[in-house]
């Protein structure tokens, strides 16, 4: 089997993943803010009114974020452009590109100036305090204010508030990890949590106790091996894995070295990595190269166009959905199962059948008929039994003929999601606790079942090896001296270039879609007018846009939400691409924010491409020059 895996994760999320796995013990140990109850909401590089929270299921965030205000609480925004988010706030604070970590260790010096010390709930969690405490004190805000273009009194302000309520949350998105110090600055987001006392509380931040699929709620409680980074390594610039995957700035060049190992097919599943993937135009020459490509996608987009063969899938509309993953990030704890809108044509699978066939054909048993994908499919499900009855495991007191017989009324992903179900933390466990949870009694619920208020959970999610929360992992205390460095350096006169979410859509996967299509031109290059004034561009010319590897042509926007020195192109566009089929997204293509993006620009720990923060120089676009 393959050990070259990468996904959409390593884009967009893993600095925050590395960051909580270090701390807390386990990847997905990502705690949330509990805005229903908080009274004091920071949000950091972030527009949950766009995304409704990401790496936080936070839905209708709009209508929850009036609820806060009219309790009278606050929210706070910081972020290089007035988004959507910021607009609905009490403040907004214009934030420098890259400068997220700075300012947070400002806010920790500022707790520490005031005589912050561990809030009683934590006290006997907590390794590494002393630690914290002496790397933030060369972090004063009169000292990093220029650097951050935030006024130092609004940093202390800011502080002495996170610190003054005991209801108070700080929040960070795509902004903080799609940088150069994404893993830096998710850890950073993480102790301003915890040294303010706002962590594991009603009101600050809380970890979500997912019904199903969740290694937070398995193992023994309050202690663990912790995570293990770089297991393996890249071939070529020896990059480590991350819970087994790859960055997704490493499989180019992993595609174009020759030598042992290297990658001479793939599979893609319903990803587009040539729009999402920094340097993607290096990715599109690459997968041309490539012997064999078979892509599972019912788009032929900029990437499918490079497979041999494509597999259209069973669409949204015709197959079940349960969410195992956000559930580990949810706002308050919940369980949904949504069957089929629509039937299924006999000859037309699902993914997981697609992938059960391809896993028999790649091992050499060849295509599964009816009959032996069956036995393929319960092997999976025994397997799953095995583990779960095991010493220690959720069922190891319950029969294993007993969980057998009762999974037969499902079959495929739905028999493995109610046997999740029903060993979770709200299970039935195969009648142990009958009033329980099992998919039966979800199905009954199409609305979902509301599992109730986030809880404490400290120190039974905790998977570290001391059984503590370890605050000052060695990897990340290294990443603070090289953003110190920073701090003394010119700011530059270059641009820097950041991405922004749309409502209507989801990276590129709406823009093919009528309804969401149809409107203003949303693929604009936001410029503030100071900036503009200064370039001589006016509003609707097109300006050229060069990084160090790149350039495109884009419309411009002049606008005021912009932070002078900063722009702003939205992600996932750029579909022009000839050999595809997305009529509607190529009438209006945009223009491939990534072909900007250099792959050598990472995030230091994690191998995360900073698509946030590019430097590029812009001028008026002339097409007689």
């Amino acid at each position: 089997a393959t050990q070259n895996i990468y996904s959409a994760g390593t884009v967009d999320q893993i600095p925050k993943e590395l960051a909580c796995g270090y701390l807390y013990g386990h990847w997905w140990s990502i705690p949330v803010p509990d805005i229903d109850r908080c009274d004091y909401l920071v949000v950091l590089g972030a527009n949950p009114m766009v995304s409704n929270g990401s790496l936080w299921m936070v839905p209708d965030f709009r209508g929850r974020a009036r609820e806060l205000q009219q309790r009278g609480g606050k929210i706070v925004t910081l972020d290089p452009r007035k988004t959507e988010t910021a607009k609905a706030s009490d403040r907004h604070h214009f934030i420098r590109p890259g400068s997220d970590a700075v300012f947070l260790l400002g806010l920790l010096n500022e707790f520490f100036a005031q005589g912050a010390h561990p809030a009683t709930h934590l006290i006997d969690h907590l390794s590494g305090w002393q630690e914290i405490e002496r790397m933030a004190n060369q972090f004063p805000p009169e000292r990093i204010s220029k650097f951050c273009g935030i006024e130092a009194h609004d940093i202390s302000q800011i502080a002495n508030e996170l610190l003054e309520n005991d209801k108070a949350a700080l929040y960070g998105r795509c902004g903080t990890t799609m940088q150069q110090f994404g893993t830096l600055t998710s850890w950073l987001i993480e102790l301003v949590n915890i040294v303010a006392g706002n962590l594991d509380r009603s009101g600050g931040t809380m970890f979500a106790k997912p019904p199903a699929f969740s290694q937070t709620t398995r193992g023994i409680s309050g202690k663990g091996p912790g995570i293990t980074p770089g297991i393996r390594h890249s071939r070529v610039r020896e990059y480590p894995d991350m819970r087994g995957e790859f960055p997704i700035s490493t499989l180019a060049e992993e595609i174009e070295t020759a030598g042992e190992n290297q990658v001479k097919a793939l599979i893609t599943l319903a990803g587009n990595p040539v729009r999402s993937a920094p340097n993607s135009a290096r990715l599109a020459k690459a997968l041309s190269s490539l012997e064999f490509m078979l892509s599972i996608d019912i788009y032929l987009n900029e990437t499918t166009k490079y497979a041999d063969v494509i597999l259209p899938s069973a669409s949204h509309f015709e197959r079940e959905h349960y969410d195992f993953f956000l559930g580990n990030f949810s706002t308050r704890n919940v369980a949904r199962y949504s069957p089929p809108l629509l039937d299924r044509k006999e000859d037309q699978p699902s993914d997981w059948e697609i992938v059960l066939q391809l896993a028999s054909i790649i091992s050499g048993l060849g295509t599964l008929d009816e009959a032996s994908l069956k036995l393929t499919e319960d092997h999976v499900i025994s397997g799953a039994i095995d583990l779960a009855t095991m010493d220690g495991g959720p069922l190891e007191k319950i029969d294993i003929e007993t969980i057998i017989a009762a999974l037969k009324k499902n079959s495929g992903v739905s028999r493995m999601l109610d046997l999740e179900l029903r060993m979770g933390p709200y299970g039935d466990m195969f009648g142990a606790c009958p009033s329980g949870l099992n998919l039966g009694s979800l199905m009954e619920h199409p609305e979902g079942i509301d599992l109730g208020a986030l809880q404490p959970r400290l120190p039974e999610i905790l998977r570290t090896p001391s059984g503590k929360i370890e605050m000052a992992p060695r990897a990340l205390c290294a990443e603070v001296e090289k953003v110190a460095a920073q701090v003394e350096s010119e700011r530059g006169t270059n641009l820097k270039l950041i991405g922004r979410r749309d409502v209507r859509s989801n990276n590129s996967w709406l823009h093919n879609l009528p309804v969401l299509a149809k409107g203003p031109e949303r693929c604009t290059l936001q410029i503030n007018p100071d900036d503009a004034a200064t370039l001589k561009i006016a509003d609707g010319d097109q300006a050229e846009v060069t990084s160090n590897i790149s350039r495109v042509i884009a419309i411009v926007e002049i606008c005021s939400d912009m932070m002078s020195g900063v722009v702003s192109l939205p992600h996932g566009w750029g579909h022009d691409e000839p050999d595809t089929k997305l009529s509607i997204a190529g009438a209006r293509p945009g223009v491939n924010y990534n072909r900007l993006a250099d792959d050598k620009f990472l995030d230091g720990p994690s191998g995360t491409a900073a698509l946030n923060g590019i430097p590029v120089e812009i001028r008026k676009f002339d097409l007689e020059r």
